[in-house]
């Protein structure tokens, strides 16, 4: 009897014991069930649609189109043939063990991209063989289909993560895709969505049966957003085409609201070539053309001497400093002399008695220098005024980033006293040492789009909104300083007699065979002096070509800065482009068939090969 109660009892207490322990395992512990580390379970992605991207006008300009990654687990590889495997995907043996590594590396137990997106013959080939080859799996994924062949430094690419990022983001995995450049890295983590998880349960024989749990622990996918652009596709395109065969930048602005309604870098590349397994091999040839720099986004990092168009700051700075009023004449004798030396910056205006007006007009150096001089020389020294200077410049926008949502960008370059202070700490400067700044030139440097920012701000009368390529939508969050105004140091009341000179350059100045029918256009032509280094010495060029304009003048829509590489002087290529490009948003065709002929036809590309003849040369324009 009592060993028939012995045995009960020592069942009962037995299975307590499991009872109690199965209890604290899966309700009072934390070291419970561990699926990740969990051998008879594979850990699969399941990657979230990219968000689409469309321009202003709700043209599709980025979709997704179906692809296929080879995956690899390294622990679960076994003795295979090598060689078939590698023939299916066009891939050596070398190549073969270099990714295996690489993987091995990264983590033995958890995937990562071996071969990604397979073309379509290569996937249906090992799809039917891939029982053949353990450890190894076909994971479908999208990838970008570009719908236009224009853009592609605002759109950007993507392409696999680095090292550095998987280190410093958990989100990304070996051989995940993340946006490199453009929209596609600024608004990467809207675009992405997020990934789910599927965890897939084998048996002993290292065959998947289904889902653990029947999906328990599986997570969904959430789509990226989809974001539309303030992006006019069709002005982007015409502004390629016009740039054809030279090499510059044009940004075009809304000045109302800021939004960039074209950015064009040129020479460019089609979209479509950073897409698939090519990509490598184009972003090389790109990224070594070290003569075109089509990877180079020179709407956004080209950095020059403004030239004329910066008269139109100097006149404001001017007036806001009180040392003018529109009305106050200056005679140009055609140079103005300054220095003890009876030193000479020679203009090319014509020559006569100039008001602020004509000034800008015939862009009349000499009226500039001598009205930059009265303002550096207001204060009791010179550092003291070019501070003054600078600051109601880097109002504007200039010297510094202007913030917008695009991931590069150049400062520019506004100097201050602090500045030639250590430049000329031998001996006592003054206006004179730094003239050449008033008519955009010396240590002034610029950039398109700060040029376009400023000329917006001159059309809204003294404020600025900062340039931004995202619209506001209800389904994501836009930054609000990309809706609240900036405004500059100087009064509204100053601005008159600025748009003034600037709408005479079209009446009776610099660009008077540049007027459009029907439009009211205000703009400053400039040329802006170009040297290089041939041999170790320095060879002036072709100038560059500038111009600077908005429109219509009595309620500006769009504000543009063109700047045209060795384009001679400004109203030459630049003003052309420009007036084009005004009449195709505003109106949404061109009629100027004839300019629009000739600026579609001039290539400059004999200008681009002079460094390169081994001859030294002088251009004078």
């Amino acid at each position: 009897m009592i060993r028939k109660y012995l045995l009960g009892g020592l069942i009962l207490a037995i299975g307590l014991i499991y009872i109690v322990k199965l209890f604290m395992l899966q309700v009072v512990t934390t070291e419970g069930y561990d699926i990740e580390n969990d051998n008879a379970v594979r850990k699969e992605f399941i990657y979230p649609k990219r968000g689409y991207i469309f321009d202003r006008n709700g043209t599709l300009l980025v979709a997704n189109e179906a692809s296929y990654d080879v995956m690899v687990i390294p622990r679960e590889v076994k003795a295979m043939d090598t060689l078939e495997f590698c023939n299916i995907l066009k891939i050596d043996i070398e190549k073969f063990n270099n990714i295996l590594e690489k993987s091995r590396r990264y983590s033995p137990r958890l995937p990562s991209v071996f071969v990604p997106q397979l073309a379509k013959d290569e996937y249906a080939m090992l799809a039917e063989k891939m029982h053949k080859f353990q450890g190894f799996y076909i994971q479908k994924r999208d990838i970008r289909d570009y719908k236009t062949d224009y853009g592609a430094n605002v759109l950007g690419f993507i392409a696999e993560v680095n090292n550095s990022t998987i280190e410093n983001d958990p989100y990304y995995n070996l051989g995940d895709l993340i946006g490199k450049q453009g929209i596609e890295k600024s608004y990467e983590e809207l675009l992405r969505g997020r990934k789910g998880v599927r965890y897939i349960q084998k048996d002993r024989f290292n065959r998947n049966i289904g889902s653990v749990n029947n999906g328990l622990y599986d997570t969904l996918p959430v789509p990226g957003k989809d974001l539309t652009l303030t992006l006019d596709i069709d002005l982007q395109g015409y502004g390629e085409q016009l740039m054809t065969k030279k090499r510059g930048g044009i940004v075009a602005i809304d000045p109302k609201t800021g939004e960039i309604l074209a950015l064009v870098s040129s020479p460019s590349y089609q979209p479509q070539l950073l897409v698939g397994r090519q990509r490598s091999i184009n972003y090389n040839i790109l990224n070594s053309d070290t003569i075109n720099r089509p990877l180079f986004d020179r709407g956004l990092l080209q950095m020059f001497p403004p030239g004329s168009p910066f008269k139109t700051l100097t006149g404001l700075v001017g007036l806001q400093e009180g040392v003018c009023d529109p009305d106050q004449i200056y005679f140009c004798s055609g140079a103005y002399v300054y220095g003890r030396s009876n030193r000479r910056m020679v203009c090319h205006c014509g020559g006569g008695a100039r008001d602020l007006k004509l000034a800008i007009s015939k862009s009349c150096n000499s009226y500039f220098a001598n009205l930059y001089k009265k303002i550096i020389e207001k204060y009791p020294t010179a550092a003291e005024g070019i501070n003054a200077w600078s600051n109601h410049l880097k109002s504007f926008g200039l010297g510094d980033f202007l913030g917008y949502d695009l991931p590069i960008g150049k400062k520019g370059m506004i100097p201050t006293g602090d500045y030639y202070n250590k430049q000329y700490s031998d001996f006592r400067w003054g206006a004179t040492t730094t003239l050449s700044n008033a008519i955009g030139q010396g240590e002034v440097l610029t950039t398109p789009i700060q040029m376009a920012n400023w000329v917006a701000a001159i059309a809204n009368r003294g404020y600025y909104v900062k340039p931004h390529i995202l619209k506001p939508s209800d389904k994501y969050d836009i930054d609000s300083s990309y809706i609240n105004r900036v405004y500059t140091t100087v009064s509204p009341e100053y601005f008159d007699p600025i748009i003034e000179g600037m709408a005479e350059v079209f009446k009776s100045g610099t660009a008077y065979f540049l007027n459009v029918p029907g439009i009211n256009i205000c703009g400053k032509t400039g040329t802006a002096e170009n040297y290089t280094k041939i041999n170790g010495k320095r060879v002036q060029l072709t100038d560059h070509s500038i111009f600077m304009a908005f429109a219509p003048k009595e309620d500006p829509k769009i504000a543009i800065a063109v700047f045209v590489e060795n384009g001679y002087f400004g109203a030459r290529w630049a003003g052309r482009i420009s007036s084009l490009m005004i009449e195709k948003y505003l109106k949404g065709e061109v009629s100027l068939k004839d300019m629009e002929a000739l600026v579609l036809s001039k290539s400059l590309e004999d200008e681009y090969l002079k460094p390169y003849s081994g001859k030294s040369f002088y251009i004078n324009q």
